[in-house]
């Protein structure tokens, strides 16, 4: 067991490979007090029970959807998502809780169709269009943790 490079003091439990451009490897070995001063964050360990409780409980709703039909046309998702086309219109209904995420990434956060708009077409796009793409930015910019461009756009879009 190696001590930590910087204090020479404890036990070194982090552990970084660094690989220069040019192939060069360095590797660094701290223990955890010294990486949280130099900026690292060292990765709490789940309990292996827990990542597998968690594991199964995942595993148990992916089935429970998977084995969700229609019964109208009697399609389960499953077959949704092999084929990716739906049977009948009720399928929108039934599947929603599962469509509604797919929709919303396909169509950059809308959730209903605002059209296509020609590239060469000059006039501004839509208010609905407009909305859409702001609401899009503004998922990335809190995802991203941009708080301030995250302000700007929710102002943006209350007007």
């Amino acid at each position: 067991m190696a001590l930590c490079q910087r204090c020479n003091k404890t036990q070194a439990t982090v552990h970084l490979l660094d690989i220069s451009p040019s192939g060069e490897k360095r590797e660094h070995h701290l223990c955890e007090h010294c990486a949280n001063e130099e900026g690292m964050v060292a990765q709490q360990h789940e309990p292996i029970n827990a990542i597998l409780d968690s594991f199964l409980k995942q595993a148990s709703g992916m089935q429970q959807m998977a084995d969700l039909s229609c019964p109208d046309c009697g399609m389960t998702f499953r077959e949704f998502r092999s084929n990716g086309v739906l049977g009948c219109p009720n399928d929108y209904a039934v599947f929603e809780r599962y469509l509604a995420p797919l929709i919303e990434r396909a169509h950059e956060g809308a959730t209903h169709h605002v059209g296509k708009v020609p590239t060469r077409q000059r006039e501004a796009p839509s208010p609905e269009t407009e909305l859409a793409k702001l609401k899009h930015r503004l998922k990335a910019a809190v995802e991203s943790e941009d708080y301030e461009l995250a302000a700007r756009l929710r102002d943006q879009i209350k007007k």
